[in-house]
């Protein structure tokens, strides 16, 4: 039978094609690879000449640079399906799959977003980006405040929606408690139609029905590399006091939250405005939880690229 979840992956990589952007994997390490979407003019092939190679870093300082960092449900082109096309045409956009997402994947241990957030920026290097603006959300938010944090020379602008600096014990706590869950894992990485069901009702703020075939179709499709997942889960999760705010060097922070944010509250988002200071500002988006870049695209993206032009004043709007 057809997964009518997986048939729609086509159509979203020809959408992406059609916005200028095309596949492209970064081998740090031997076993150790990131998959991408980028830029059909930066795809690196062993074959391009170095008059290629002068006309794409030439490109390259044209066309700011905009790095779009998924989830913990789906890969990133799923996830950013809505704004790719609407960022493409002004920006230089890269969508990455994290590791055990999409076609990345790694021999190595270490599950921490740390190690998430160095390999990201090693392969952004390989990709000549220099400066970028990283744009974050929910599990991709907190791997870029590290990035941000350990790579301020690349990383000179951050937008972040429903996420954190880090998942302290003391937050995970109370994150369980409010949506009657007993562990990240049992929230994230449902097993059955009914869990995947209470997850989308907790990152939605409008609940729309849909058939339990979609639910298994997206059960098969999106939850795979469970084992390293929940490991991913585990090394999340940190001590309440080894947390501190990070030290962030970049000029210019938009926090973009769903104002019905059920998994990071609105207090929240305003504690984190608050601790990082007057560079950080905070727009709410009504009528919006979690998955506020898929529930409100258009407000999300008029929000994102007004955030862009300020930062960056030689890019109009389209």
């Amino acid at each position: 039978m057809v997964n009518w979840v997986e048939a729609q992956k086509p159509l979203l990589h020809w959408l992406a094609r059609r916005a200028g952007l095309r596949q492209q994997t970064v081998e740090l390490e031997p076993g150790t690879v990131i998959s991408f979407w980028v830029p059909k003019a930066n795809v690196t092939t062993k074959k391009k000449s170095c008059v290629c190679n002068s006309r794409k870093e030439e490109k390259k300082k044209n066309k700011p640079a905009v790095v779009l960092v998924h989830g913990f449900a789906t890969d990133g082109i799923v996830t950013w399906q809505f704004q790719v096309g609407s960022l493409a045409d002004r920006y230089d956009v890269y969508v990455p799959d994290l590791f055990f997402f999409g076609g990345s994947a790694t021999n190595f241990p270490d599950r921490s977003p740390e190690f998430q957030a160095d390999c990201l920026a090693a392969a952004l290097g390989r990709l000549g980006v220099q400066q970028c603006t990283i744009v974050g959300f929910s599990y991709g938010g907190v791997v870029s405040f590290k990035m941000a944090e350990r790579w301020p020379d690349l990383v000179r602008y951050l937008v972040v929606s429903g996420s954190t600096f880090a998942m302290t014990d003391s937050l995970s706590s109370a994150t369980h408690k409010r949506l009657g869950v007993s562990s990240s894992a049992e929230l994230l990485l449902p097993e059955s139609v009914e869990g995947l069901k209470a997850l989308l009702s907790a990152a939605t703020y409008k609940k729309l029905w849909l058939p339990d075939c979609f639910h298994k179709d997206f059960l098969e499709v999106m939850f795979t590399n469970r084992k390293e997942r929940a490991e991913m889960l585990e090394a999340l999760v940190i001590s309440s006091q080894e947390a501190s705010v990070p030290h962030l060097q970049q000029e210019r922070i938009l926090l973009l939250w769903g104002e019905n944010d059920n998994i990071f509250n609105l207090e929240h988002a305003k504690n984190i405005k608050e601790q990082l200071g007057e560079k950080t500002t905070l727009k709410i988006i009504k009528k919006a939880g979690h998955l506020v870049h898929l529930e409100r695209p258009c407000i999300y993206n008029r929000c994102l690229k007004e955030f862009l032009v300020l930062v960056h004043p030689g890019v109009s709007q389209k």
